[in-house]
């Protein structure tokens, strides 16, 4: 059973920078794709980025393109992926969460829910003028 851990959250003005992190730990050797989804009040909850763990593949909303970048990095047993936020807009705030999946992301499927089988808690990132 992986388990995922976020954190990094938080409040900024618009224009600034945030970092979240998610670290996978337990079972993590079937992990193929990492993801950030987020959640607004009221709304659907959205893919953000994706990364194909060790193949080098990323994926991005439109929305955040050229905004926000999604990297990997392994420690040990875990593996972490990092999500980079510059320029955000209030139209970012929301609640994050991160996703692993057994299967390798793909360009139509990444930001399906389904795809993913395990979840973070969620961190809470808010821009505002």
């Amino acid at each position: 059973q992986v388990q995922l851990v976020e954190s990094g959250g938080g409040s900024v003005e618009t224009g600034g920078s945030l970092r979240l992190t998610c670290v996978a730990s337990v079972d993590v050797y079937n992990v193929r794709c990492m993801a950030f989804f987020r959640q607004a009040p009221g709304k659907e909850r959205e893919g953000v980025a994706a990364l194909y763990w060790g193949g080098g593949s990323t994926y991005y909303a439109t929305s955040v393109k050229g905004r926000f970048t999604i990297s990997e990095s392994q420690d040990n047993a875990k593996k972490a992926v990092l999500l980079q936020m510059n320029s955000l807009k209030p139209e970012d705030t929301a609640m994050y969460y991160c996703a692993a999946a057994r299967l390798g992301c793909s360009v139509n499927y990444w930001h399906d829910e389904a795809e993913y089988l395990y979840w973070g808690q969620g961190t809470q990132v808010t821009a505002s003028s």
